[in-house]
């Protein structure tokens, strides 16, 4: 079988690609009058070519090159099902980090028992965010682009923050100034201790 990265990619053909204007610039006023309060000006890149097939995602062609499922000192929690990894840098939001089974698995294909031992665990792991001091709210994402291994995030939107509301949030982490490292370590502790509060165990491979 051929590696996906070496087949000659193709437009997509569907119905709905037929109709899409390739090469325009999309008017951005429905980003900017439906989230008025986090942009007042964008302007977004030409829509490019929508090709197939798609670069695979790191570990989808092989999954023993998956860095999620590899020992990290990233990694701030764990239990026999999850895992939860923060601080490879830090940046503008009080907390921000990445929620992944412990072993290769799709949303497609996680057994039962570990997607079941996921919903206790965002009830934890919200709970947990907001016990850092300053952050009012846990947002929970999954985009799915970057790994075959599953995993979402969580973000803390800092209190007050009306402008950090719903989906522009990872926006600001961005754009917000790095909060310090001393800062961002006691924040990991604090999160990695509540979790391990109810089970569990702290920084396995620091």
């Amino acid at each position: 079988m051929s590696d996906a990265r070496e087949q000659e990619q193709h437009p997509v053909e569907s119905a709905y690609h037929a109709r899409l204007p390739i090469g325009e610039r999309m008017d951005a006023t429905a980003l900017t009058e439906g989230l008025p309060w986090a942009f007042e000006q964008i302007t977004m890149r030409p829509l490019e070519p929508m090709l197939v097939p798609e670069q695979p995602r790191g570990g989808e062609v092989d999954p023993q090159s998956c860095n999620t499922c590899k020992p990290s000192p990233h990694i701030i929690w764990q239990d026999e099902h999850w895992k939860v990894s923060a601080g490879w840098e830090f940046s503008g939001l009080p907390f921000l980090g990445a929620i992944a089974p412990r072993e290769h698995w799709l949303l497609e294909n996680a057994p039962h028992e570990v997607l079941a031992a996921y919903g206790p665990l965002m009830q934890r792991i919200s709970q947990a965010v907001k016990s850092i001091p300053g952050v009012a709210r846990c947002h929970f994402a999954r985009w799915n682009d970057g790994s075959a291994h599953l995993h979402l995030w969580a973000l803390a939107r800092p209190a007050g923050m009306m402008q950090g509301r719903g989906a522009a949030l990872a926006f600001w982490d961005d754009m917000l100034p790095p909060i310090p490292v001393e800062m961002g370590e006691e924040h990991l502790r604090i999160v990695a201790d509540a979790l391990a509060a109810g089970g569990g165990e702290t920084f396995p491979h620091r």
